[in-house]
């Protein structure tokens, strides 16, 4: 039996279940300030600490969605080992994504994944659909949900 029709075995198994929970990270303002300047988004609400203290209800700057949403490759390193016989894993999209609670400045963020459905796209790909949650530590409401799709790339025959 080649690797990826193994590899599709066992991640049926795992349907409904949660495959992994990543390390926490901590979304510091500078953090929030270098995304800002690459993505060239510097909203005040993000960038300018006093203001956004003074002027908003979350008691000081809050992280981009966009920037939360960016950790989850670094979440998904924690979480997915590389499969037997795994070349490559490829960002596939989102069918759906929702923001439910800003990331203040200076919280911690981690991912959660729960594996929703697996499919054999052809001979060498996998496509995982997982649903992914960004927990921020000691909020019930997460940061954002979604269904993020990706690739196993797996080496030919």
């Amino acid at each position: 039996m080649a690797a990826i029709d193994n590899a599709l075995a066992d991640l049926q198994a795992a349907i409904g279940t949660e495959v992994g929970v990543a390390n926490w990270i901590t979304v510091d303002q500078k953090m929030i300030d270098t995304f800002a300047e690459v993505t060239h988004d510097d909203q005040w609400i993000h960038v300018d600490p006093e203001r956004a203290a003074r002027e908003t209800p979350f008691g000081g700057t809050i992280a981009h969605g966009f920037l939360t949403l960016s950790l989850a490759s670094r979440f998904a390193y924690d979480c997915f080992p590389v499969l037997p016989g795994q070349v490559m894993g490829i960002n596939y999209g989102f069918n759906k994504l929702r923001f439910l609670s800003p990331v203040k400045a200076g919280a911690r963020v981690r991912g959660r994944f729960v594996l929703q459905e697996v499919t054999k796209r052809n001979a060498t790909d996998l496509l995982r659909t997982n649903v992914m949650t960004i927990e921020i530590e000691g909020q019930e409401t997460p940061a954002l949900v979604a269904e993020w799709l990706g690739l196993a790339v797996f080496e030919k025959g």
